[in-house]
């Protein structure tokens, strides 16, 4: 009997060594026998031991943080830039049987594709038009990763490092930007506001009166304000102009009265 128990309970340990469980993100990929037999998981399975063996792959979503590369753009300025790409594993199979190490050949290709993609362009768009650079390296990363089973999801450009004679630079052309501006707004400011003058003068030549019956206006405008009693000196065209009008009336010949048929 014991005979019997001693060879069993070894097929039953050697039964459970095949036992294998893996999270829902990760897969297994089974080789018998050296070759590449099949992929496993989530969850609970059970693999041949000895025969079989696993390679564990993640499947998340992984994050690449591409170090400062030095570069020279296409206008010929020295400049260091940085970036994180997001890939994922779609095949898991071709993941380990395609290449030796996918983590570091992603990041290598990550790497050598942004400092390509930079010295391509000048250093205007690469501040400007981050999100075509962007574009343009994740669309060659993930050609080179397909073969991989690797898809890339996403790149970001953190960090564009410029020297700081070229910053210096930069400034003060944003700062001449700025002011030509200001003066194209200021002469525009000025040219309409002149040209409301000369109509306000082209209305007050044709009405001389109309000035001044403004300017009492505005003085009484003032005086309701600040609640208080003002003293002018009347212009000397005001008076002028009343003296005109009276004059004027005076002039005028007044009209006769009937006789008084009672006067004698």
């Amino acid at each position: 009997m014991e005979q019997l128990l001693i060879p069993l309970f070894l097929l039953l340990g050697l039964s459970f060594s095949g036992v294998r469980v893996d999270r829902e993100y990760e897969r297994g990929v089974i080789f018998r026998l050296g070759r590449l037999n099949g992929i496993k998981g989530p969850g609970l399975y059970w693999i041949i031991p000895v025969v079989d063996q696993k390679a564990k792959a993640d499947i998340r979503t992984k994050t690449v943080d591409i170090q400062p590369q030095e570069t020279v753009t296409a206008d010929s300025v020295t400049i260091r830039v940085n970036a994180v790409l997001y890939y994922r594993i779609l095949d898991p199979g071709k993941a380990i049987t395609r290449v030796e190490n996918y983590q570091m050949a992603v990041y290598q290709t990550a790497m050598t594709t942004l400092r390509n993609v930079v010295g391509q362009n000048i250093l205007d768009d690469i501040l400007q038009n981050r999100d075509k650079i962007n574009l343009k390296v994740q669309e060659i990363v993930d050609e080179v990763t397909e073969p991989w089973g690797i898809v890339v999801e996403r790149v970001e450009t953190k960090d564009v490092e410029i020297p700081p004679t070229m910053q210096r630079a930069m400034a003060k052309e944003a700062e001449a930007v700025r002011e030509k501006r200001a003066r194209i707004i200021k002469a525009a400011a000025e040219q309409e506001s002149s040209l409301k003058l000369s109509e306000a003068s082209k209305s007050i030549m044709a009405n001389p009166a109309a000035l001044e019956l403004r300017r009492l206006q505005m003085l009484t405008e003032i005086g309701a304000e600040n609640n208080t009693t003002t003293i002018l000196m009347m212009p000397s065209d005001f008076i002028s102009l009343a003296k005109q009008w009276s004059e004027s009336l005076q002039s005028q010949p007044q009209t006769e009265k009937p006789d008084n048929p009672l006067a004698g």
